[in-house]
């Protein structure tokens, strides 16, 4: 290799300019945090298995297949203009974009000649369908293989010809009786490699042969699928719609979950029966129940909780989320549906028991998913608005951008259903709302979707029949009183509430007064309030009541009432909230022992009483009733690297490679044998003598460094320093020190 060339990969990185490097790190985000220390650490991550394949897993068919050249090419490298000739069939331009596509993620080095890394041959079993050499398979080929491959019978060779297609390996048939089977006489005679008991492989050299002058198969040309043409003013009008009815369902399901949570099943998931009892009560299928409860769960505002943590009840976030504008609220649902781990689609479907797959249930996790879905999505954005693909038009365009994952697209139509179920598609056409989504997030949905649902009212309209029509969404305020006065009867663009015999005897049971209802109606109507509505209140209103139930938490009794009389008309007792039940009684809405508190810091003895009238030296503490709990964390997947951060991420790394380079030849004293106490006593003498130090450090997250350190001062188990790389005071844990140099500056000098 000539002087002038790289010989490494890490050697080549140090040649790439700062504008290059940052597009590295923003291709491959995994390996930019923590920051490497300098470019022989981000040599090493570009190594590592995973981000390998996640890199790979990213590449279209075009690609994948340049990078199939430089991997079957049998010299070290492969010239840039061999390229061409290998694929003839590959226009220049797809050429040149999957060398800088490949260049650019580190997938292959070089610039006139390029290598691949050694991980990355490891993590392409099979380049361009073809299998392992017959000398990597340990099989003996036929000296004249040409003629070898003439002389077989058409059985014979149409297994090979089957087997030099995508795949190479295929399985060895069992044979019953005499006659062996076509591959087991390929076996015997050297054309077939067995790798196991019942699986085969097809050498490369055979393959090759047999695809004559295709040897990497036809070019890997993007598909050209048909397009579906919509106005896009129409696709969101009705992306709109779809937007208002799951905003809407959602918060009356959990309306519904918050009046009676659903039970948690000791095997994860909602029951059967609180599944029908949610459709019952939405007006809806039992499959559109578990649908929003998928939704509502992706969307953190539903969770598992209660006293005992086994019910299925709204979060904290749902609070929050029923007072945000409608375009707030529907992003919120957006975001987690793109986001989710889940696939709802399982729902119903049986697992390998047999058994029906529950809603909520651990079994509908699928880590793929996000991805699966920002990849569908992000095909349609690259058409123009307006237009768009359908779902087995998309599948196809997918197979081609991600050949690697094809295997993980059946979702895909199913996902493209859910998306067009919450308005994020219309017809297989993004929506503003959904390309907002997809390049913004949450606020870019918002924001695509402001001004295309209608604004929340604050009226309804009063009708003889005993019903209330909302001609749009109601606010928070109103939405919550109409849920305890009267019944959603149908929902839609205009919900209708009804009002019945049922609904006030509810308002009144939840301490509404007949006064209280009539204002209501009168205040909130902007039609006068029927008289029938008028007279069914009163009606009810004078029925209800004649019977009282209340309930206590504890009570004070003595027989001496005038020392009751004293107590409840004592300034310091007004905290236990006291009230007299009978003569000789007193009760409380707070626990005893709260009241035992209460009253012996106002100077009296009381002592507490059992159930059975004895006396206790200390009741029982009262039980405290669980919360709503709230949401879940936000997603762990990694987010994609900003220009900024890329930036500083490639000055670090640069800074470590300017630090390693000041490293002195021989003026450093290594320590034998790092201990703690060495380190201790070697950092102190550094203190003392002002000289610098080399550290090698594992820091938090797992990554290694090495970095000069001026030590200042040493306490509690933490060096405090300058660090020189990156030119800032940083505090250092000693147990994480894992060797320490002294630079010896005499030694330097000299």
């Amino acid at each position: 290799m000539p002087a002038d060339r790289p010989a490494t990969l890490a050697a080549w990185l140090r040649t790439r300019s700062d504008a290059q490097l940052a597009a590295l790190l923003a291709a491959r985000p995994d390996v930019a945090r923590p920051a490497p220390s300098d470019v022989v650490a981000l040599a090493g991550r570009l190594a590592v298995p995973v981000s390998v394949d996640r890199a790979l897993d990213e590449l279209d068919a075009a690609t994948l297949q340049v990078l199939d050249v430089v991997l079957l090419s049998p010299a070290d490298g492969v010239e840039v203009g061999d390229l061409a000739g290998e694929l003839p069939g590959l226009p220049d331009d797809v050429l040149d974009a999957a060398v800088e596509r490949l260049t650019t993620r580190a997938l292959l080095w070089g610039e006139d000649v390029l290598h691949a890394p050694d991980q990355v041959r490891r993590a392409v079993r099979h380049p361009a369908g073809l299998g392992r050499r017959a000398a990597d398979l340990r099989v003996t080929l036929p000296a004249d293989l040409p003629a070898a491959l003439g002389a077989l019978a058409p059985a014979e060779r149409e297994v090979l010809e089957r087997l030099s297609g995508d795949r190479p390996v295929g399985h060895l048939p069992e044979t019953g009786g005499g006659a062996a089977s076509p591959a087991r006489r390929l076996l015997q005679a050297g054309l077939l490699a067995r790798i196991d008991a019942l699986n085969v492989e097809l050498p490369r050299e055979i393959g090759l042969l047999l695809r004559g002058d295709l040897p990497y198969g036809p070019p890997r040309l993007r598909p050209e699928p048909a397009v579906a043409e919509r106005d896009p003013a129409l696709v969101d009008r009705q992306a709109a719609g779809a937007a208002l009815e799951a905003v809407g369902r959602v918060g009356e399901l959990l309306a519904v979950l918050e009046e009676e949570p659903a039970g948690l099943l000791r095997s994860g998931g909602v029951a059967v029966r609180d599944r029908k009892r949610l459709a019952r009560a939405l007006s809806v299928s039992e499959d559109d129940a578990g649908w929003l409860l998928e939704l509502a769960l992706a969307a953190g505002l539903l969770d598992v909780g209660g006293a005992h943590r086994d019910e299925w009840l709204p979060t904290r976030g749902y609070d929050l989320w029923r007072e945000q504008p409608l375009p707030d609220r529907w992003a919120a649902l957006a975001a987690g549906w793109l986001d989710s781990t889940r696939l709802p689609s399982l729902v119903g479907q049986r697992d390998v028991a047999g058994k029906a797959v529950n809603a909520l249930s651990p079994d509908l996790v699928r880590h793929t998913a996000p991805a699966i879905r920002r990849s569908a999505l992000a095909v349609l954005a690259d058409a123009p608005p307006g237009r768009g693909l359908a779902p087995d038009e998309l599948v196809t365009l997918l197979r081609w951008r991600t050949p690697r994952r094809g295997d993980r697209l059946a979702p895909v139509p199913d996902m493209l259903a859910e998306a067009a179920r919450i308005g994020v598609l219309v017809g297989g056409v993004l929506s503003s709302g959904g390309r907002g989504l997809l390049t913004r997030g949450e606020e870019g949905a918002a924001d695509g979707m402001t001004g295309l649902l209608p604004e929340p009212v604050d009226h309804v309209l009063a009708q003889p029949d005993l019903t209330l029509v909302a001609p749009g969404p109601l606010v928070a305020g109103l939405a919550d009183t109409l849920s305890v006065v009267a019944d959603v009867e149908s929902s839609g663009g205009a919900t209708v509430f009804r009002v019945s015999e049922s609904s006030v005897r509810r308002a009144l049971d939840a301490g509404w007064s007949a006064t209280d209802l009539h204002d209501l109606f009168s205040r909130a109507s902007r039609t006068p309030v029927p008289q029938a509505l008028d007279y069914l209140v009163a009606d009810v209103a004078r029925q209800h009541g004649r019977l009282r139930v209340g309930s206590i938490e504890s009570y004070v009794r003595s027989d001496d009432h005038g020392l009751l009389a004293q107590v409840l008309g004592d300034r310091r007792t007004a905290s236990a909230e006291l009230r007299r039940l009978a003569p000789g009684v007193l009760v409380s809405g707070l626990g005893a022992d709260e009241v035992l508190t209460v009253l012996r810091s106002a100077g009296y003895a009381p002592a507490g009483e059992s159930p059975g009238g004895t006396v206790l030296t200390r009741p029982p503490a009262r039980p405290r009733a669980a919360g709503r709990r709230p949401g879940p964390p936000p997603s762990p997947a990694g987010r994609p690297l900003t220009p900024a951060e890329a930036e500083a991420t490639v000055r670090e790394i640069r800074a470590g490679d300017a630090a390693l380079a000041a490293r002195p030849a021989a003026p450093v004293r290594q320590v034998p044998g790092v201990t703690t106490a060495g380190t201790l006593e070697l950092l102190s003498r550094a203190i003392r003598e002002g000289t610098p130090v080399w550290l090698g450090y594992v820091d938090a997250q797992g990554s290694g460094s090495q970095r000069v350190v001026q030590p200042v001062s040493l306490a509690g188990g933490f060096l405090q320093g300058r660090d020189e790389r990156r030119q800032e005071n940083r505090t250092f844990a000693v147990h994480r020190i894992t060797s320490v140099a002294l630079v010896d500056e005499e030694d330097a000098a000299g």
